[in-house]
């Protein structure tokens, strides 16, 4: 289960990816504003590593960016650094694009691999633990062994292929019903 913090980030998520967005080699489109259509996470087994799914809409096509948050820098990672954020609670936070993580990749392998989906969210409040409702479901297709070499983060949903041929992992949010492909094993 992810603990989620009520708590005040600066800058937000959205505007630093937002930031970052336009420097990347596989998007092409304006990312002046991002809509968040929906998010899931994944538990990172030794609990040290934050790792979260966003989805927005940047204009007329969907950006999934995987993101991981760490209490220090991710060592030889520097390509992969969104940026840091200051967490009110949590403190300075180190934000890396998620298939730069081994921590990331690992899990969400192991999503795939085990036909799992995302974790369950609580929000601590002053009244208590509150369980977030999810925005987005995802689930691994699983398999019996891992054929892959890599993975693959499809970063437009919208323009992902119907199915691959290995492994993968799906996604549905709003009044999409039919999966989407998020991730590979290729």
């Amino acid at each position: 289960m992810a603990i989620i913090y009520q708590a005040n980030i600066v800058p937000t998520k959205a505007e630093l990816v937002a930031a970052w967005l336009p420097k990347q080699p596989w998007f092409d489109g304006q990312a002046t504003q991002l809509n968040p259509i929906g998010s899931y996470r994944f538990d990172d087994p030794v609990g040290e590593v934050g790792m979260e799914a966003h989805l927005f809409a940047a204009g007329q096509r969907l950006v999934h960016v995987p993101l991981t948050y760490r209490a220090a820098p991710l060592d030889g990672a520097e390509e992969w650094l969104v940026g840091t954020m200051e967490h009110s609670v949590l403190g300075t936070r180190w934000v890396y694009d998620g298939p730069g993580d081994p921590v990331f990749r690992t899990e969400l392998t192991r999503v795939i691999l085990d036909a799992d989906t995302q974790v369950e969210q609580i929000v601590h409040t002053p009244e208590g633990p509150v369980t977030r409702e999810p925005t987005m479901w995802v689930r691994g297709s699983g398999a019996s062994r891992n054929p892959a070499e890599g993975i693959v983060v499809v970063r437009d949903p919208g323009r992902a292929p119907a199915r691959p041929a290995g492994p993968a992992l799906t996604g549905t949010w709003g009044d999409r019903a039919e999966p989407a492909v998020l991730a590979y094993l290729a």
